[in-house]
């Protein structure tokens, strides 16, 4: 079943700030109840990564792990959605469109004043966080909104490539303020496990070892693949960095 797991309306600065949470509403009912505090944690420090990195006038998809986020900064005013990889691309961006629209009838301009995150409820983004877990009912906006049909959007295969050149994602976890001491851990964690290798040995010919190399192991994976081709009896490794 496809899932948006959350919606953020975020405010953007060209100066390079930090992007302020206008609105933020989430689903966290397929996670347990003591992976909730993180998990929203994480939510909180990915929609602001990605939107800080999203020009003005741009539509970008950013895949994080089992999710999809996509993200719509509309000169300053930036809105996110989490999906998971079943929901249209575009039924997404349809979805966002009417959540800035929505944002600006009810709020006006007066989200360029501010300075901090701000933590009331509006009604509306919970309501669109039920209403639009189906996407049919986003084909409906999609139809109305025609010129999203006419408009690129970017597709990012993982988050390393949204940041900027020189930055890394550990490093940002590691100073961001969104994330507590527990959640940082469990995010680094995860980029660790990317760095695995795995080599899968079938026969002798080269060509059915399978190989998945991590960043950065490509020498690695060559060395555990040339054991793997002297020693027939070699089946299968698993290497850490």
């Amino acid at each position: 079943m496809v899932k948006i797991t959350a919606l953020m309306v975020l405010k953007c600065t060209p100066e390079g700030a930090d992007p302020v949470i206008l609105v933020n509403a989430s689903d966290l009912s397929s996670f347990g109840f003591f992976q909730r505090p993180s998990v929203k944690e994480f939510i909180v420090f990915v929609g602001r990564t990605v939107a800080k990195r999203t020009p003005p006038n741009q539509r970008q998809s950013v895949q994080h792990e089992e999710y999809k986020v996509h993200s719509y900064n509309r000169n300053g005013l930036c809105a996110l959605g989490f999906m998971d990889d079943h929901y249209p691309v575009r039924s997404a961006f349809s979805l966002l469109n009417q959540v800035l629209d929505e944002y600006q009838k009810n709020f006006g301009d007066s989200w360029k004043t501010a300075q901090a995150d701000n933590t009331q409820q509006w009604p509306y983004l919970s309501e669109a966080l039920t209403k639009f877990q189906d996407p049919a009912e986003a084909d409906k906006l999609l139809r109305i909104q025609r010129e999203l049909d006419e408009t690129k959007i970017i597709l990012h295969k993982t988050i390393d490539s949204v940041l900027e050149r020189g930055e890394k994602l550990d490093s940002l976890v590691e100073k961001s303020s969104d994330l507590s001491a527990a959640s940082q851990w469990e995010e680094e964690g995860c980029l660790r496990e990317q760095y695995q290798v795995t080599v899968r040995m079938k026969s002798l010919d080269e060509n059915a070892f399978t190989v998945s190399v991590g960043r950065g192991m490509g020498a690695v994976a060559m060395d555990v693949l040339q054991a793997g081709k002297e020693d027939e009896s070699v089946l299968y490794y698993i290497v850490n960095a």
